[in-house]
């Protein structure tokens, strides 16, 4: 039995044309916990990417680079991997994109795109409303279907009223570089405890991903071990969402503090 499976888990979407599986999730750096007890979890990572299947994958917190990190897991049987961990998370014949938002002491960390299908020019803005946060919009265009899809990708602050800034600052970024009646997709990890931003993103005209039946316990990612809160999310435009799913288990709750959220999307 595959570990990363998951009651409720939604079958392949690979080779149905006609719906699009996106996927969102914060993979912590790829390591877990502190100190002597620190591990590296990116080759389990990688494992469960791969079980998602999906045809775009949002990541928040990837890494390029950190020193620290690196030495220290350089010597172990499955050690730090050579170059940026989006790309070795990345399934065999996905495109990448990456950005780095955040610059700290011994690396970098910022957004990642694992895609299916083509990719356009990779663009980032930086949506930074404190010097304490370092963040950023990931905007890849995408070719689905032979149809222009844009897909942003987002990390927004611990702070309410920087996150409602940072709402209007996708705002600004949209109008000027989203044409109105294309396909958008914009996911990821928007630390809304208080489920404040729907109705700014709706003003925007994205919509939360959700069926007539989830119910809102299916879409808890934070903390893995025990979600409550739903913090991580899928808001699109011109389009429709099919399902949506968690997968849940022991080994998904040990790879990082969120679980991933999975949207079957399809035109309406």
């Amino acid at each position: 039995m595959n570990p990363y499976s998951s009651p409720g888990f939604a079958a392949s979407t690979q080779m149905d044309l006609a719906t699009l599986r996106v996927a969102t999730y914060n993979i912590h750096k790829g390591v877990r916990g502190v100190g002597p007890r620190k591990r590296l979890e990116i080759h389990n990572l990688g494992l469960g990417i791969e079980a998602l299947d999906a045809d775009l994958v949002f990541l928040q917190e990837v890494r390029l680079f950190h020193s620290r990190d690196a030495r220290q897991f350089e010597r172990t049987w499955f050690g730090w991997p050579d170059g940026g961990q989006a790309h070795f998370l990345a399934p065999e014949g996905y495109e990448v994109a990456y950005r780095t938002n955040a610059v700290t002491r011994h690396g970098e960390h910022g957004n990642a795109l694992l895609s299916r299908w083509p990719l356009g020019e990779v663009g980032h803005h930086d949506v930074s409303d404190h010097r304490f946060e370092q963040r950023g919009l990931l905007h890849v265009p995408v070719r689905w279907n032979g149809r222009p899809l844009h897909a942003v990708v987002v990390h927004f602050g611990l702070v309410h009223r920087s996150r409602v800034r940072q709402v209007q600052r996708l705002a600004d970024f949209l109008a000027a570089q989203v044409p109105r009646g294309e396909m958008l997709v914009v996911a990821g990890d928007f630390n809304d405890w208080g489920e404040k931003l729907d109705a700014p993103m709706r003003e925007l005209g994205l919509q939360r991903a959700r069926s007539a039946t989830d119910r809102a316990a299916q879409r808890l990612t934070f903390p893995s071990r025990v979600p409550v809160f739903a913090m991580d999310r899928i808001y699109t435009r011109g389009m429709a969402c099919r399902s949506t799913a968690v997968p849940r288990g022991t080994a998904w709750a040990r790879m990082s503090d969120h679980l991933p959220l999975l949207a079957d999307l399809e035109l309406p």
